[in-house]
């Protein structure tokens, strides 16, 4: 077959650029030109053809040296050819060339001015060039700005936020009357929408608008979407619908995240109607990027059946499909399924994850605190180099390893970024200070300040809050000056920073500094604020101002009212408790879990079973199914003698956790049950839960109570060999007293003296009180002269220790022992008990005779004494 003549040759490449068979037809142009050097002679439509496809795959090499061609044969005097060639290095982005060749030229067809406009305007590096180009123009005698210049320099406007160039272009527009362009109106519509003057500019831009077409429409609806205006996007979708114009896949695409943003059952109606309206257009249906927006709509609104089934039924799905799933099943918390997908896209050949992909599934690992999975889609990233570079999949590890408590792991991935943005530090400072690391936060903190990285405003709350959690005034207060010279106070719309620093303040114990910033917050008061002031005044005890700030708030939010209740029961006043909680429930609100968890310490104030009965059967009313709640009312039941109660709370709850177990066994320790509460404890190692300390401490407690020594002193000893828990000093308090309660006084003592850290008074004490049972004279001497050391302030101690010398007649010692309390002026407090009878707290103070009915009392207890000292008497009463 004879080779195809040079036109042929030409028509084929022609065709291929038409086509979009841009390579094709560079290949075939770059094969011919090498066989005959006469195959471009003369033709100038050809050249302009390839550079435009040049253009188009940026082949910017092989531009070039068509440029070099050109200059040779002489074709750079054609203007075709000549705009062809500028077309390319703007489309290339080479923008100096472009420049250069623009230079070499004349400048009186604004074409060649469009053309370097929109090679500047594609880069963002060169907006405030592409604004003095347009002076230039504009100015110059040679050529006016038209149309196109106006739809080219308008977006450059909106891009940069310059709403004065804004409007004096629009101005040209109007002197130019240009403004009936439809091309124009559209960009002056879309500069004022981005630019957040939508309501009056844009839509009087939009109304002036001659001859609407379908980006007229589509610019109004997505500039008032994009403002948050939903119902005006609404109602100018209906009009459209009403109108001549149809709508096409841009409306579609601005509109369904409107539905999503509106309350979920009316926002998933309207978007139903939108997909019905989509499936009666096959030109819509079959476009992809709609199917994918009706994804991102149905996960919105949280309907995952339905995007899945739509999913499944797409004829063709692309990465931004399946990014869409995983996105969507993660923001509904279904990882699982979202690890399911993520597993689907990588048994897909032709599709490879991206960094969205990536960033998606690391949070769902972070989230189901997966390692094993996290690692593996970390070596996945660390074998593709773009991936590995990406900045946001490798914060996305940073996250990852933070989350599932791995510092050091997502430490070492913080310093692999190679160009860490102010999110990787963020991200890590954050890890530093949920973890407790305050030293290496200010370490990390230093650094970015040394690289010049400014701090904004969550960089400031994750600051506050490590100063919070460690309690460091002089942190807060240096994190206050910053926001205050940084002015990140008066653009916190929110109130964000305020409520946060107020809240620092008053965890650190600075009231008059937090309520400084309460005043100062005026209307921007928050509950947040107010409960933060709240618990300010309640951890230094100023109930009467917490009170006070209290009676200002006008909400009727519950969470200050359990503030206040938590107050005054913390500040000892159970009346004051009980009458705020019975006042809320006059002002119609309902008590919630949180709102009897603070009244509960108020039960055991008063030892009231009748107040905890009634608390109990309100939470079971109420159908409160909190196991903290029931683990505190079966602590409560068992403190004030209802062991049963507390054991019938503890088996019936089928949700047992390490807080319920512990309160069940320090119950049965309380009251002398050593064996059920080693069961308990038994069975609670049998489930697997972890042991803490509070829980090793109640079981050592019971066994010390039941005189159960061997099966007390194995727990102990298993405590770091098992459970690699090294004990505490309470722990070995109980010991020392699990051992003097089995007479095994001078095991207790050795224990004391082999400590492998230095015993403190509560061991001390412990050692006494044996020493005292067991009338251990010299041992407790020598235990109460490290306990005075330690802490001379606790008259327990004299007394234990002078009713020591008094039991071995030692009357000298226990006189010494008297002038000493007296000389360092040690009181003993009063003795108090109280007993609830018939719904009533009767309470009694040594030495107090105020009781109404005192003189009952006295006279029974006068004939208790009478019979117990008369046994004889006393057996008859019984028989």
């Amino acid at each position: 077959m004879p080779e195809p003549n040079s036109k042929l040759w030409k028509t084929i490449i022609t065709s291929f650029c038409k086509d979009g068979m841009h390579e094709e037809a560079l290949s075939l142009f770059a094969h011919k030109i090498q066989s005959s050097s006469s195959f471009t002679h003369n033709n100038y439509q050809l050249f302009t053809t390839i550079l435009k496809s040049c253009a188009a795959v940026s082949a910017t090499r092989l531009g070039k040296s068509l440029h070099g061609y050109v200059m040779k044969v002489g074709h750079i005097s054609c203007q075709h050819v000549y705009k062809a060639l500028l077309n390319m290095y703007a489309k290339c982005g080479v923008v100096n060339d472009c420049k250069k060749l623009f230079g070499q030229m004349g400048h009186g067809d604004p074409v060649i001015w469009n053309i370097l406009l929109s090679g500047y305007a594609s880069n963002r590096v060169y907006d405030a060039r592409v604004l003095r180009l347009f002076y230039d123009m504009h100015v110059a005698n040679q050529t006016k700005p038209n149309s196109v210049t106006v739809a080219i320099v308008l977006p450059v406007c909106a891009r940069v936020g310059d709403i004065c160039s804004g409007k004096s272009v629009h101005a040209y527009v109007i002197k130019s009357g240009l403004e009936t362009h439809t091309l124009v109106g559209n960009a002056v519509v879309s500069m004022y929408s981005k630019c957040g003057l939508v309501n009056k500019d844009a839509y009087s831009a939009f109304v002036s608008i001659v001859a609407k077409d379908v980006v007229s429409w589509n610019a109004i609806i997505s500039g008032f979407s994009e403002n948050k205006l939903n119902e005006d996007a609404f109602r100018l979708f209906h009009g459209m619908l009403r109108g001549s114009t149809e709508p096409n896949y841009a409306t579609i695409m601005n509109i369904l995240p409107v539905c999503a943003s509106l309350d979920r059952n009316i926002g998933y109606s309207f978007g139903r109607e939108i997909h019905c309206y989509v499936l009666r257009r096959a030109k819509l249906v079959a476009d992809i990027s709609v199917c994918n927006a009706l994804l991102s709509f149905y996960l919105r609104v949280g309907r995952m059946e339905e995007a899945e089934l739509l999913f499944w039924r797409m004829k063709s799905r692309d990465l931004v499909s399946w990014n869409a799933m995983i996105a969507g099943y993660v923001s509904n918390d279904k990882w699982l399924k979202a690890l399911d997908f993520f597993y689907e896209l990588i048994s897909v050949e032709m599709i490879r994850p991206d960094s969205i992909t990536l960033v998606s599934i690391l949070s769902a690992c972070a989230q189901l605190q997966n390692l094993v999975v996290g690692k593996e889609i970390h070596g996945y990233i660390l074998r593709h180099p773009y991936l590995n570079e990406d900045t946001s999949v490798g914060n996305a590890i940073v996250n990852f390893y933070s989350k599932g408590n791995d510092i050091e792991a997502a430490y070492q991935s913080f310093l692999m970024i190679s160009s860490r943005d102010l999110i990787s530090w963020n991200s890590m400072l954050d890890a530093f200070s949920e973890s407790g690391y305050d030293t290496r936060f200010l370490k990390l903190l230093h650094w970015m300040l040394r690289e010049g990285i400014r701090p904004d405003s969550i960089t400031t709350l994750i600051t506050i809050h490590l100063c919070a959690t460690v309690c460091r005034v002089d942190m807060v207060k240096e994190t206050h000056a910053y926001t205050v010279k940084a002015n990140l106070l008066l653009s916190d719309a929110e109130s964000n920073i305020g409520n946060a620093i107020l809240d620092a303040y008053a965890k650190c114990g600075c009231v008059e500094y937090a309520f400084k910033i309460f005043q100062n917050l005026l209307e921007n008061r928050t509950l947040v604020s107010s409960n933060s002031i709240i618990l300010g005044y309640e951890n230094c005890q100023s109930q009467d101002e917490a009170h006070t700030t209290f009676n200002k708030m006008s909400v009727t939010d519950l969470t200050p009212w359990n503030l206040m209740v938590r107050v005054y029961a913390d500040n000892h006043f159970p009346h004051q408790a009980i009458s705020l909680f019975l006042e809320l429930q006059g002002w119609g609100m309902k008590p919630d879990a949180v709102t009897i968890m603070s009244l509960l310490p108020v039960c055991s104030q008063m030892a009231s079973v009748h107040l905890l009965r009634q608390c109990h059967g309100y939470v079971v009313r109420a159908c409160f199914d909190d196991v903290q709640l029931k683990g505190a009312l079966l602590d409560l039941y068992a403190k004030c003698g209802s062991i049963g109660t507390a054991c019938k709370i503890f088996q019936s709850n089928p949700q047992k956790d390490l807080v319920m177990f512990t309160a069940m066994v320090g119950g049965y320790a309380m009251h002398g049950r050593g064996e059920e509460a080693l069961r308990v404890f038994s069975h609670m190692l049998e489930l697997g839960v972890e042991l803490d300390h509070v829980a090793i401490t109640a079981v050592l407690s019971a066994c010390s109570h039941a005189g159960l020594v061997d099966e007390g002193l194995k727990i102990f000893y298993s405590i770091e060999k098992i459970h690699g828990i090294k004990p505490t000093m309470e722990q070995y308090a109980c010991v020392v007293d699990l051992l003097a309660r089995g007479g095994r006084i001078n095991d207790a003592y050795s224990l004391v003296i082999g400590m492998p850290i230095k015993a403190n008074a509560s061991v001390w004490r412990t050692l006494l009180g044996a020493c005292r049972t067991h009338h251990e004279v010299e041992m407790g001497r020598f235990a109460a002269n490290h306990l005075f050391e330690i802490e001379a302030s606790n008259i327990g101690d004299y007394v234990m220790m002078s009713n020591l010398y008094a039991a071995d007649a030692r009357w000298g010692a226990v006189t010494e022992m008297r002038k000493l309390m007296k000389t360092r002026d040690l009181k003993k407090p009063a003795g108090c008990s109280w007993i609830e009878v018939e719904r009533r707290e009767n309470v009694f103070i040594a030495g107090d005779c105020s009781h109404p009915q005192r003189d009952i009392i006295y006279h029974m207890l006068s004939v208790l004494d009478h019979q117990i000292q008369d046994p004889f008497q006393f057996g008859q009463i019984n028989s």
